[in-house]
């Protein structure tokens, strides 16, 4: 599932391409995704301009000029690619659409947006602008892990009196919004914190360390196109980078990287999902 930084990414490729621009014809290939797609929606976009492009947690929000916000979310499998013209410059040519084209966007400007999604866990819904906040995808959740209502003295009061791990409360998407498996494990690797330790009991200057980290890392995976371990690519094909600076995820009895630790990276479950930590550093 893209995490924030593989959504943040795809975000900032479609800026050159949508931003500003009309879209001049849009085609809804089917009748759903993972719920069905709303009422006229290729009729509520055509002819509309798209005034902003924004992110919330997980999901891309494109600000239109009839005052509706279009809300995408990936799912598993979603990519949205860019072909024709961005900003008078060449990408390459459309492609011929594909099985799993279910969206294009032909935009003025020469652009083409194809939302592609082989297993159909994405989504799109349509709501209105000024009130989009409380849509029901958005509404309960938590501030943005790169925004100013994020910092220590929140995270702190935000885990008091919870029994849950700590892997799990960062996860939680009412806490922080956007955080993904990768990127928790990640964080808690680089913070020694272990991924079972209840969420409440930990100290408040170890959990001072998280903000600062959990910044860091979204910012690092931002930077190289976020990771792309099985579906994710950016909106010209490429693929995102920060796979290879992984530190605990996917590194199974591989030797742990921090500093003077001798420990080997192991594998648990939680709640369904596989984290990855160091037994001997991360207490």
């Amino acid at each position: 599932m893209p995490e924030l930084p593989e959504v943040e990414t795809v975000r900032r490729g479609l800026e050159p391409a949508m931003q500003g621009a009309v879209i001049s014809d849009a085609q809804v290939l089917r009748a759903d995704l993972r719920w069905p797609f709303p009422a006229n929606m290729a009729a509520r976009l055509t002819g509309h301009s798209v005034t902003a492009l924004r992110r919330r947690s997980k999901y891309i929000l494109i600000d239109l000029s009839s005052a509706e916000t279009l809300i995408i979310h990936l799912g598993m499998s979603g990519r949205i690619l860019i072909s024709g013209q961005v900003q008078g410059t060449y990408v390459h040519d459309h492609p011929p659409l594909e099985k799993h084209d279910h969206v294009v966007f032909d935009m003025a400007n020469g652009a083409r947006i194809t939302f592609n999604d082989a297993r159909r866990f994405g989504a799109m819904d349509l709501a209105p602008t000024a009130s989009v906040e409380t849509h029901w995808l958005l509404e309960k959740l938590g501030p943005e892990p790169l925004g100013n209502a994020f910092d220590q003295t929140y995270l702190w009061g935000a885990l008091q009196g919870r029994k849950t791990p700590i892997k799990t409360a960062l996860l939680d998407q009412r806490i922080v919004a956007g955080l993904g498996n990768i990127y928790v494990c990640e964080v808690l690797h680089r913070c020694k914190i272990a991924p079972t330790r209840q969420a409440g009991r930990i100290s408040r200057i170890r959990s001072d360390t998280l903000v600062p980290a959990i910044r860091q890392v979204l910012t690092e995976a931002i930077d190289v196109g976020g990771s792309s371990l099985q579906d994710h690519r950016q909106t010209n094909g490429e693929l995102g980078y920060f796979q290879h600076a992984f530190r605990a995820y996917g590194r199974e009895n591989l030797p742990c990287l921090t500093d003077g630790c001798l420990g080997t990276i192991g594998r648990i479950v939680q709640s369904g999902r596989s984290t990855f930590y160091c037994p001997q550093c991360q207490r």
